[in-house]
C-alpha cells in the first residue's frame, strides 16, 4: 500500500515536468513549420542601402539631398516592402492636377502596372514632367494599392531639391520622392487615385 502511494505521488510530481516538455516540443513543432518569413520580416521589405541604389539608377543621379530624404523615410517608417518607379506630368493655377504611370515592384517579387491621377491645391502655375520614385509601407499585396491615398498634411519635406510627402489609408503608407521640376507644394494636399488602367478622370 505504502509502495503504491509512492507510486502515484512520483507520478503525479512527473506530471507538470511531462506537460512543459510536451508543450515545449508543440512549440518548437509550430515554429518549424511557420515560414522563413514570419521568424525574419526583413526578407519582406527593402534596406536603406539598396533602396538608394535603386532610386539612383533610376533617376540617373545621386545628391545629397535624394539621400537625405530617403533616411528620413526611413527613420520615420521604417523599411518599404515595395517600390513604384514611374513617370508623372502636372500643372497647376491654384487647383492643380497630376497624372502619371509606372511599375508598381514589391520585395517577394511581385509587380504589376499602375496608373494615378488626382487634384491638388497648388501655389503657382505652369506644368511640368517629371519622374518619380514611390517607396510603399506595410502594402499586403499588389492589389491593395488601387486605392485613392489622401496626402498627409504637414508631411511635405524639402531638401536639396528633392522632395518626398506622405499618403496613408488603411495602415499602408505611400512616400513619393520628387526631384527638380517635379516638385511642387501641391503634392501634399489633395489625393492620388491609383488604377489598373489609365484615366483621364482626376477623381
Amino acid at each position: 500500500m505504502f509502495t503504491n502511494d509512492d507510486s502515484r505521488g512520483a507520478r503525479h510530481a512527473h506530471d507538470p515536468a511531462r506537460r512543459r516538455l510536451m508543450g515545449g516540443l508543440g512549440a518548437g513543432a509550430l515554429a518549424s513549420a511557420l515560414p522563413a518569413w514570419a521568424a525574419a520580416p526583413e526578407d519582406d521589405t527593402y534596406d536603406q542601402e539598396s533602396t538608394l541604389r535603386a532610386a539612383t539608377e533610376f533617376f540617373g543621379q545621386t545628391t545629397e539631398g535624394l539621400a537625405k530624404v530617403i533616411e528620413k523615410a526611413f527613420r520615420e517608417q521604417g523599411r518599404p516592402n515595395g517600390y513604384i518607379r514611374g513617370e508623372e506630368v502636372s500643372g497647376a493655377l491654384t487647383v492643380g492636377l497630376r497624372y502619371g504611370e509606372g511599375e508598381l515592384t514589391m520585395k517577394r517579387g511581385a509587380a504589376t502596372k499602375v496608373y494615378w491621377a488626382g487634384p491638388s491645391v497648388g501655389f503657382d502655375a505652369g506644368a511640368n514632367a517629371s519622374k518619380v520614385f514611390v517607396l510603399v509601407y506595410k502594402l499586403p499585396g499588389v492589389d491593395a494599392i488601387f486605392k485613392r491615398y489622401p496626402g498627409v498634411d504637414g508631411s511635405l519635406y524639402f531638401v536639396g531639391g528633392v522632395g518626398i510627402n506622405y499618403q496613408r489609408l488603411d495602415g499602408v503608407t505611400l512616400a513619393p520622392i520628387r526631384l527638380g521640376v517635379g516638385l511642387r507644394t501641391g503634392a501634399s494636399v489633395g489625393y492620388l487615385h491609383y488604377r489598373r488602367e489609365k484615366s483621364l478622370n482626376p477623381l
